[in-house]
Parts: C-alpha cells; structure tokens; sequence
C-alpha cells in the first residue's frame, strides 16, 4: 500500500521526538546499569549482566512484538514498549531498594522490552514512506538519538545524589520518561497491516528469507555493527572509572558516544542514496576497526573519547545501512516475518557482546587497562566475518547482472 510522503513526515517527526525523549532512558540505563551492577553483583564478572539482560529481553521480545504490531499495528507495539519499560524501572529502583541483584535483573530484562520496540521506530519510519524517501525516513528518525545521547547523560548527573540509595534516581527519571512518553505514539497515522485474504501471498518462510544473499548479509553486517558498538559500550564506564576518572567523565563520554551514533543521521540517508547500502556499510566496518585501535592506543579520557566517538560513528553507518538493505530487501507481507527475525539475531549477537563484555573487562588481566585492551581485540573476528559477507555479496551482484 502506497502513502503520500506527507503522512511519512507526520509520523517521522513524532518518531523522532519519540526517539529523543524516550530513547534517553537507554543512555541512562547504560551508564548505570554495569555500575550499578557491580555493586549488587555477587561476582565482578557479572557487571554487566543487568545491561546483558536488557539486551537478552529485547532479543527475546522482537519477534513475538513484531507480530503484535503485523496483527495490531505500530501503536499497540510501541505502547507495550513503553508500559514494560516503567515497569522495569519500577522493579529495577525496588531491586536497588532492597539490594537484591536479581530483582534488579527482573527489571532490566523489562526494560529490555521497551528496548526492543524502540528498534521498531526505524521500521515504523519506512511503512508508509515511497522508495527515494525510505533511506531518508530512517535515518532521520535515528537522528532523534542525538537530543537522547545529550538528555540521558545530563538526567544521570542530576539524579546521581538526589536520593541516599546510588543510581536510585535514575530509574525514576526512567519511569517517568515512558509514562510521558507513551502519549507520543497517539498520534501516529500509521494503518494497520489488512488482515490477509486466504489468496493472498503468503511470502517465503524464514529459511527462504535467510538463503536470500542481499538479506542474510545485511542481517550479519547489523548483527556485527550493533553486538560491537555495544561490546564496547557497555565496559567503557567500567574502564572510565577503573582507569581512575569519575563517574560524571564516564556520562560526558557516553554521551559523546552516542552524539557519535546519531549525528550522522542527519546525513546518512542521502549518502546512502548517492552511493548506495554496501559501500556505507563497508566505510561503517572500517570506521568500527579505527575505533579499537584509538582504544588501544591509550588509557587517557581523550582516547575514550575520540574512540567511543568513532565507535558511534561506525555503528551508525553500519547499521543504518544494513537496515536500509533490509527493508528494500522484502515483500509486504514479509515485514513482520523479517524484522522480528532481524532483531531477534541482532539482539541476540548484542546479548552475546554484552555478557562478554564483563567478563573480558574484569576476566582477563589484572588491571582495567588490560581488560579493556581484551575487549577491543574481540572485535576483529567478527569485522571479518562482516568483511567477507559484504564482499561475498558484491560480486555474488556482479555475477548476477553478468
């Protein structure tokens, strides 16, 4: 079904204050969540299973979400995200309360769904939008990030000390930011799915949807992009604080980060358009390589910095590339099949980097710079398996049109 790119602004714009007033929990709950869980956890190693259980609830989520909205549309899903993610700063804030490190994880997993719908808002951006907008819509509705990597950060250093309990106040803002959130999605004008006819196509299976080259590479370039970024991100207030600074230069770098991973936005679409998807994927891969190598070239606050924005810079191409491959990759009713799919092995990789994100920052040394160099060389295997995927599919197109 085809829509004016009228309707597509209308709805981009209230994704785009969505992705910056709600998506400011994620930078919230990345910031505190390791540190928060180091101190409740019975073994360092397990850090960053809060932020892991955030992830792991997001993967588990994306499919059966993915069919809420194919049945429901786009607003049941999005107010569902919302619902779970003040549900899970409530259990989170309880779990800190009484210092119960698995009621804390309780809370994380729920937050996890409210993560899950907010990859939906980029998919949402693209249903009504003709094909010269779609690259646009998406990547202006990732822009949105950028008012999020500047709100989430300032709300962690006000709440920081605004209650006696640590990182108490920061679970607040969160429950408050979805109860207000949630009104956002009222607004949408986005139909939902016609119900099927029994003659209508029923589109391929999901075995046949992954032997189809063009979207099983962009799923592993999204599923490398994503898992890295957040390999990475989530050790870093760890090595911050570890390498000795402060919790306050741990938000600053996060939110550079992320001002890293959505700045770009603005730009991204038209350059994808120009260029195409696989030569911006490829320059995201490179850019992801030269972020560990700025990690690894020192322990000062300006190597954290330049290489968490580089880190931002790479996931942003990377990603929003490979889901711009995605979506021009399948039929209609593919959709719901397709992106529950994609985000249930995206988030499912990212699940896989968080958890091992801990265990290589605190495991292997024996100090955070030795930890966090660990971290950092984890990501050359998997740039390579992106690597070759892209390549393979290059000149698999080539000897197509030959």
């Amino acid at each position: 079904m085809t829509h004016s790119d009228a309707i597509t602004k209308r709805n981009v714009t209230i994704l785009v204050i969505a992705q910056a007033f709600l998506g400011a929990q994620m930078p919230i709950m990345f910031v505190i969540g390791g540190l928060a869980g180091q101190s409740l956890a019975p073994n360092v190693l397990w850090a960053t299973m809060p932020i892991s259980m955030i992830v792991f609830g997001s993967m588990t989520t994306a499919p059966w979400l993915s069919h809420v909205m194919q049945r429901y549309g786009r607003k049941s899903g999005f107010l569902i995200g919302t619902l779970a993610g003040a549900v899970g700063a409530a259990i989170s804030a309880y779990g800190l309360y009484t210092a119960s490190f698995n009621l804390f994880l309780l809370g994380s997993y729920c937050s996890g769904i409210y993560m899950s719908s907010q990859g939906f808002f980029r998919f949402a951006a693209a249903d009504t939008a003709s094909e010269a907008f779609r690259p646009k819509a998406i990547s202006y509705v990732m822009a949105g990030g950028l008012a999020s990597a500047v709100i989430g950060p300032q709300l962690v250093k006000l709440t920081a000390d605004s209650f006696i309990i640590p990182f108490f106040g920061g679970y607040m803002a969160v429950l408050a930011i979805n109860l207000l959130g949630s009104f956002l999605f009222f607004y949408l004008k986005i139909p939902k799915p016609e119900a099927p006819s029994p003659t209508a196509p029923k589109g391929r299976t999901r075995m046949e949807l992954l032997k189809t080259p063009r979207i099983a590479v962009a799923i592993i370039c999204a599923m490398v992009s994503y898992s890295l970024m957040n390999l990475v991100m989530t050790s870093t207030p760890l090595a911050v604080v570890g390498c000795g600074f402060t919790q306050n230069n741990a938000a600053d770098i996060v939110m550079a980060h992320v001002l890293g991973m959505y700045i770009p936005s603005f730009f991204t679409g038209h350059l994808i358009v120009r260029f195409g998807t696989e030569k911006i994927i490829a320059l995201g891969l490179a850019i992801l390589a030269t972020a560990g190598i700025v990690n690894m070239a020192g322990i000062e606050l300006n190597n954290f910095f330049g290489g968490l924005i580089l880190l931002g810079l790479g996931w942003n191409f990377g990603f929003i590339g490979a889901t711009t491959m995605l979506t021009s990759s399948h039929a209609p009713e593919e959709r719901g099949r397709v992106q529950g799919m994609n985000d249930f092995l995206v988030f499912g990789t990212v699940t896989l980097g968080s958890l091992s994100s801990g265990f290589l920052m605190n495991g292997f040394g024996d100090t955070p710079a030795q930890g966090w160099a660990a971290v950092n060389i984890a990501m050359v295997p998997l740039l390579l398996i992106a690597a070759c995927a892209l390549v393979w599919l290059v000149n698999h197109n080539r000897k197509s049109v030959a």
